[in-house]
């Protein structure tokens, strides 16, 4: 791997970890802009806890080393997650700046799976 692409994977990911971070501890303690939000988009409240557990595995899995299966599973989830926030926003006719959080997260999402190491990633499937 070339040091520009390890840069730019480093950066990808520590971005994408602090925010997936960040926004699963505000989702686990409920604070009141989430739960606003989650009644707005039709959600139950419990999706917080759902939600905010596995965004913090899925950042603690992107950052340690090895078990590339468990991060192709976390990539997938952050994808999934994040592409379901942009389709529910967009559901229910939300402005363009309720776009921003998901977007970013989700492109991030992308440039970290794409740019990184051989040793993070899984091997040819034999059988």
């Amino acid at each position: 791997m070339s040091k520009r692409n390890n840069i730019i994977y480093w950066i990808a990911t520590g971005w994408l970890a602090l925010g997936m971070t960040s926004t699963g501890i505000v989702q686990l303690i409920k604070m009141k802009e989430e739960t606003e939000m989650m009644h707005h988009l039709g959600y139950p409240l419990y999706f917080l806890t759902i939600l905010g557990i596995w965004k913090i595995l899925g950042a603690i899995a992107v950052l340690i080393p090895k078990l590339p299966l468990l991060k192709e599973w976390a990539y997938a989830g952050f994808f999934f997650a994040m592409s379901g926030a942009i389709f529910s926003h967009a559901a229910v006719g939300d402005s363009s700046k309720d776009f921003f959080g998901p977007v970013l997260l989700i492109v991030l999402t992308v440039v970290s799976w794409y740019f990184r190491p051989v040793d993070r990633k899984m091997g040819p499937v034999t059988g």
